[in-house]
């Protein structure tokens, strides 16, 4: 964990651990430490099980979940899904990756954050899997909260901004977009 100034005020920053990237991008997106914790996300990840009617087919359940790798973390959409449906429960829209992220309204006053699903490839590209982590806007200046960064790093322009999210999406990033207000 690390907290830089920004203008005066701190940006709160974990930093990776495990496979727990949601974990930390989450605390990340709340500013808060323990916002979310590796039980609450366990929890989740077993009441998803627990609802769904495959579950009995499933081979050593107890390690490899449909939502979560028991082992190391590394938890999937919907976990994200259920851990923002509340509380506090935020909106989340699914950016369509066939539009630029020039679609995304940044100045929304409403936009808590935003959370990136990317491909990250290791051992020389023999391994690849995914990666969670936030960009948010903190007091007028858009971070990248990625917990494999040592400290959080500003994005200098909102242009900037955008070609980073247009190059996640074209090497297969997925793009959620947090609102602070309660879906309809």
């Amino acid at each position: 964990m690390s907290e830089s100034d920004a203008g005066g005020s701190l940006v709160y920053h974990e930093r990776q651990r495990l496979q727990l990237c949601l974990l930390h991008a989450l605390n990340n997106l709340f500013q808060q430490k323990d916002a979310f914790t590796r039980p609450r996300l366990n929890a989740l990840a077993e009441h998803l099980l627990l609802e769904d009617p495959q579950r009995q087919r499933q081979i050593m359940p107890a390690l490899f979940t449909p939502h979560h790798n028991v082992l190391s973390g590394n938890y999937d959409v919907n976990v994200l899904m259920a851990a923002l449906d509340g509380p506090p429960k935020k909106k989340v829209l699914w950016h369509d990756r066939r539009t630029p992220a020039t679609s995304i309204d940044l100045a929304s006053p409403d936009l808590m954050g935003i959370m990136l699903n990317t491909t990250i490839s290791r051992l020389r590209g023999f391994w690849t899997s995914r990666h969670w982590l936030t960009l948010k806007n903190i007091h007028g200046v858009w971070y990248n909260l990625d917990s494999h960064l040592s400290a959080p790093q500003p994005f200098p322009d909102q242009q900037r901004l955008i070609s980073f999210l247009d190059d996640a999406v074209a090497q297969g990033g997925e793009i959620f977009l947090v609102f602070n207000q309660e879906e309809d």
